[in-house]
């Protein structure tokens, strides 16, 4: 047992997304006994076993499903291993699913210039999980070493795009206008998430627009980005961008996640909720 708090632990300070399934109770056979615990990320099983099988294949699943769904951190099941699970013994089991990091804050920098690397070390003290991507290592080396740093090093930014949460908020402070706008058309043209900004002038900013205009993309995706960012305040020195940029990122996501109407629960599966037992 000591061996998953060890894990837990390693999840918990790197910030990773992850559910804590603990066996609560059962009733018959079972190949585990009470108590026994697993912990799932969005990957699968990370560590630990309730006991393997359809059970266990089942609960990771629910596990899953839970860090999807934002607005509830815990869940509790009572499954009848026959009717619920399809196995051929009787028997009840019961578990109890508990979310850790469902609704981190993540936040893409494409770039490590002279902005990002005053800004990201200002969000490395909230709660967050950040990516930064740059095709420069020499700029990604001036970064602090963080578990809830992810540096990424390529010279296709745009391909990374791809594999950002939905909800991510994304910073593009690349090197300029023309290493801005592949990754901008990217977004535009395959993803929507709840926060887009490009760093630069107004002037880069019409300039951005007649180039979303000329890629033949909806009028509507002029209107899907901040530039400038940061809120209207200070200076152009980086420090003060840096901190502007960062009280916008805050406004957005309070206003976001208040859009999502997040809210703290315990939900029970519809197998007890429709008398499934």
């Amino acid at each position: 047992m000591r061996n998953i708090y060890e894990k837990f632990n390693e999840l918990f300070l790197s910030n990773i997304p992850f559910v804590l399934v603990t066996l609560v109770d059962v009733i018959g056979s079972s190949p585990q006994n009470r108590g026994s615990k697993m912990l799932v990320t969005h990957d699968g099983l990370y560590d630990g076993t309730i006991g393997g099988g359809k059970v266990e294949f089942k609960a990771i699943n629910e596990a899953k499903s839970l860090l999807e769904n934002r607005s509830l951190q815990t869940t509790f099941c009572e499954w009848n291993l026959k009717k619920d699970v399809g196995m051929s013994c009787g028997g009840i089991v019961r578990i109890y699913f508990e979310a850790f990091h469902s609704k981190i804050w993540n936040i893409a920098v494409f770039g490590a210039g002279h902005v990002a690397n005053v800004l990201i070390p200002h969000l490395l003290l909230l709660d967050c999980r950040i990516r930064c991507v740059d095709p420069r290592k020499i700029w990604l080396n001036k970064l602090p070493r963080s578990d809830k740093l992810d540096l990424i090093q390529t010279d296709d930014m745009a391909s990374e795009v791809k594999n950002l949460d939905d909800h991510t908020f994304v910073l593009l402070m690349t090197m300029g206008h023309t290493t801005d706008l592949p990754i901008l058309l990217e977004i535009l043209r395959t993803r929507e998430f709840p926060y887009l900004g490009v760093i630069g002038s107004r002037a880069k900013a019409l300039r951005m627009k007649k180039d979303i205009e000329d890629a033949g993309l909806p009028p509507t995706c002029k209107d899907k980005f901040y530039c400038p960012i940061g809120l209207h305040l200070g200076n152009n020195h980086p420090q003060e961008i840096a901190i502007s940029v960062a009280a916008q990122l805050i406004q957005e996501r309070d206003r976001f996640h208040k859009a999502q109407g997040q809210f703290e629960g315990i939900r029970m599966c519809e197998d007890i909720q429709n008398g499934g037992i």
